[in-house]
Formats: structure tokens, sequence, C-alpha cells
């Protein structure tokens, strides 16, 4: 069965024979192993060419600030799957990914998004960003929702890791209409939303990268690829001394059953 376009049958980012690998355009063996970064050739393969140095830096700083932050939902999923399959490594690290959703982790795309919105709401206007901002706060509030990249409940006087992303980006000279949005849109949100909302690392993130030139459509690699090193330390450690049923253990202790009563349970209360 023929399902969607059969004409566009091609890939730029590898080809092999029997001899080499060629990864966008680079032998891997004479020009990229042992001669590139990782953190280069992650931006290789993603882009097509290689960073500036300041592009180096803002992802390598992206990339530390989001790897670890205790033992958050997707890292208790993945040491309790290997506390249960100590085998399933595989299966762990993709249980810890597939828990990166829109709250956690993943938010870094949803702001990304709404930044981009921001500014295209400005443009399509033909309006300057500080009114398209306070227009999208007011329908955020009246909407009742969240303001993305603002906020957290535990950094609620401010995201250490949101204030040294935003300093690198502007130190290396790319602090661009990304950050500027961003920046407008924290200097409103808390006299709009009436509550403090500073600046998140899921707001700081997609802001510096995108203005280093990453990729919109490929935002969310970023937290993956960062979360995938913090997995790993993780799952190391359970395979060590494995806390996943001590997790599991808390877990129902934590949570009481207010379902509908056993029938001999309903009987003995009767």
């Amino acid at each position: 069965m023929r399902i969607g376009k059969q004409d566009q049958a091609y890939t730029a980012i590898a080809t092999s024979d029997a001899d080499s690998i060629t990864v966008r355009g680079h032998d891997l063996c004479d020009d990229l192993i042992g001669q590139i970064d990782f953190s280069d050739y992650f931006w290789l393969l993603v882009i097509g060419e290689k960073p500036t140095a300041a592009q180096r830096k803002m992802l390598d700083a992206c990339l530390v600030s989001i790897a670890e932050h205790g033992l958050v939902p997707s890292v208790q999923a993945a040491r309790m799957t290997l506390a249960a399959g100590p085998d399933a490594w595989q299966g762990a690290m993709a249980a810890g990914l597939l828990g990166m959703g829109s709250v956690v982790a993943g938010s870094t795309e949803v702001s990304g998004r709404y930044l981009a919105e921001v500014m295209a709401k400005a443009d399509s206007d033909g309006t300057d960003l500080e009114t398209a901002a306070i227009a999208s706060l007011q329908e955020l509030k009246a909407q009742r929702k969240k303001v993305p990249g603002l906020g957290h409940p535990q950094h609620s006087g401010g995201d250490p890791r949101a204030n040294k992303l935003l300093a690198i980006a502007d130190e290396q000279g790319i602090s661009g209409r990304y950050v500027e949005t961003l920046r407008v849109l924290a200097k409103h949100a808390p006299g709009i939303i009436n509550r403090p909302l500073p600046i998140n690392v899921s707001g700081a993130i997609p802001a510096v990268i995108l203005d280093a030139g990453w990729p919109l459509e490929a935002l969310k690699a970023v937290p993956l690829l960062a979360r995938t090193a913090g997995l790993a330390a993780h799952l190391y450690e359970e395979s060590l001394r494995s806390i996943g049923f001590i997790m599991s253990h808390a877990a129902d202790q934590a949570i009481t059953y207010d379902g509908e009563p056993s029938g001999s349970a309903a009987k003995h209360l009767a």
C-alpha cells in the first residue's frame, strides 16, 4: 500500500559503501572520529554544518543545564523499570524518555513554539513585540492557561539555570529576538497574571538555542539528548544499588484507595 508522497526518496544525512561511511559530506573515519567533539557532531548531524564557537558553547550550556534535576518523574519511571527488568537498559531508558512530555522536560518545545507564536503575531499585526506579548498574556489569563517558559514550583525566586543561560547568550553575542521576546514576557507576566513568574530553564533553553540558529522543528532533540545522559547515570546507579522498589513502595504507601470496597469489606462494614 502506498501512503503519502512517493517522490522524495532522498536523505542528506548519511550513506555508506563497502569502504567508507559518509556523514553530512564528511568521511566518518578520516574527518570525524577523533577529530570532532560530540556537541559539534550533534549540531552537524541535525543541521548539516559544524557550529561556530559561540553556537557550540551555547549548545553545551543548554545540554548541561537540563541533563539532571534529581528524581523527577522520568527518572523514577526509568529506575523502577530497570528494577523490574535489570537486563532491559533500553526499556528503562525508553521509559524515562517517553515521560518527557509537555509538562516536564518536553516543555522546552512548548515554550519555544510559544515564543515563535508571539513573534509571528507581532509581525502579522505590524506591531511591536511588547504589544504582542501583552495581548498574548492577557489571552492566556482569560483562558486560565499557564505562560510557557515562566514560573517554577521550586525555583519561585528565579531559576538559576535560566539566569546562567541568558547570561552566556549575552556574553557570546547570541541573544536576539527570541531572548528579547522571552524577557518582554517575563517583564509583563507578573503584573498581568498577578503572581511571580520568573523565567525558567524551559523558557531560557529555546530562547538561547533558537537565537543561536537551532531549528524550531528539532527543538525537542536538545532536552532529549541531555536527559539521556542523566538517565544513563541513574540507570548505572540503579544497577549498583537499587532504589526502584523503594520508590514503588513509597508510592504505594502515599496513595490511599478511595474506590468501592470489595464485597467482603462491605459486608464487614455492615
